[in-house]
This record gives C-alpha cells, structure tokens and sequence, in this order.
C-alpha cells in the first residue's frame, strides 16, 4: 500500500481527490473513500488536495489512524466487497458498502 484514507473521510467524501488521480484508483464507498493499494501508483496527487486531510504515505498515518491501512486494502478483498483489482474507480461507480469498521463508525455529534 501507499497511500491511505483515514477517518476525516467519514461521512465527508469531497472527491478532490478522485479528480486528482491519474490511474483512478480511488473508490467511492457509501461513507468514505477507499484507495486500491495494488493501481496506486505513488504519485501523491491525492494527498495536497483533501481538504480534511484525511490521506497520507503509509508510513505517515497517524498512529490514532493506523488501523486504516488495512481498512483501505480489506475493502477491495472478499469478505467486504470483493472487488479486487477492478481496474479503475470509474468503472465500478460508486459502491454500496463500507468496511464494517467504517459502517459501523459513530459520526461524531454536534
């Protein structure tokens, strides 16, 4: 993986940074963004763009936000969706479901 998508993504999903990517890998869950660790490409399009900066290297997640690594790639496996490598965001459209950590996340309260 390379870069992730963290909990300021929750119930926000600007899309700046689908815009943004050049190999599209960036897909669209029912509460937040997902990027495919396998058709990122390490460019960091993404990261300068969120405006809740909710995405950064894998090495730079921070600590409170780690669990989102696995997160991002368990979303694509069998278990959740089953996507996979689909091969392009746009492609798929948008999902209807989110890692169950994501679906059952508590939105935070005004």
């Amino acid at each position: 993986m390379v870069y992730v998508i963290a909990e300021p993504c929750i119930d926000v999903k600007d899309k700046s940074c689908v815009e943004e990517c050049p190999v599209d890998c960036i897909y669209e869950g029912e509460r937040m963004l997902y990027i495919q660790p396998e058709e990122c490409i390490d460019c960091a399009a993404c990261e300068p763009v969120c405006p809740v900066d909710a995405i950064a290297y894998e090495s730079d997640v921070p600590e409170e936000w780690a669990q989102f690594q696995a997160i991002n790639a368990e979303f694509f496996g069998d278990e959740v969706t089953g996507l996979g490598e689909p091969g392009g965001a746009a492609e798929v459209g948008p999902v209807s479901k989110d890692h169950p950590t994501v679906a059952s996340w508590d939105a935070p309260t005004a």
